[in-house]
């Protein structure tokens, strides 16, 4: 496989998909258009809007997009292209729009086949095992939480880490995966801090970016690994 699970599509002060512009030259090096799936976003931008802005981005590494609300058919489409971005937005309308049109089973065979592809925050929840472990609230009610499984765990994206001193009764980021793992105990969950971003090529599944990365277990207490962390 070939592809790039990243926490965000934008980070702090940088245009959109800035900061992987030389790993994302990399990644797609082999193709000239990249089907667009925007079906995380719920509101305030539309399908159309989305697939410009990512379109603007493309265009600056020689890449063509379309979205695939252009197409008729969301099946031959995936099975045409010769390469996917999944943008972010909301998980749950995400994993719901992928199950009811029969597409989540479809686009990971075709990315095991080896055809790139790249994800950013939502787009990145679905490269894991299961969604279980998003940030979003559940907006709508998929037939099933399961994923494509492109990685043998579940990914937290914008992982944050406790802010001490602040005063809040609402559970931190780290206490929900921990929830989370008292019922899924055989699950990893990568906490993903944003700069960061998962690498699977040439049969090698990396972290890399610009931060350590929190890794979750049951039964064992969180820890760190740094860049270049292979698993």
């Amino acid at each position: 496989m070939n592809f790039i699970l990243a926490s965000t599509s934008t980070l702090p002060g940088e245009e959109f998909l800035e900061y992987l512009k030389t790993e994302l030259e990399i990644l797609f090096s082999q193709v000239d258009e990249i089907l667009f799936i925007p079906f995380a976003r719920p509101s305030g931008i539309s399908h159309e809007e989305y697939t410009l802005k990512a379109a603007s981005f493309f265009q600056k590494i020689g890449k063509k997009i379309r979205g695939i609300h252009e197409f008729e058919d969301y099946s031959t489409a995936i099975r045409d292209a010769k390469a996917y971005f999944t943008g972010g937005g909301n998980t749950f309308l995400l994993v719901k729009t992928l199950h009811e049109h029969q597409l989540m089973t479809l686009l990971k065979d075709n990315i095991y086949a080896g055809k790139p592809y790249l994800g950013c925050s939502a787009g990145t929840n679905i490269g894991g095992l299961n969604m279980k472990t998003t940030n979003d609230m559940p907006i709508v009610y998929p037939s099933s939480f399961d994923c494509m499984g492109l990685v043998p765990f579940n990914i937290n994206p914008h992982y944050l880490d406790p802010i001490a001193g602040l005063k809040h009764n609402g559970e931190t980021r780290e206490t929900r995966i921990k929830e989370f793992l008292t019922q899924n105990q055989e699950t990893m969950v990568v906490g993903l801090r944003e700069g960061n971003w998962l690498r699977h090529k040439d049969g090698v599944l990396r972290i890399e970016g610009s931060q350590s990365t929190r890794i979750f277990e049951y039964g064992k207490e969180s820890y760190e690994v740094e860049t270049g962390f292979c698993f």
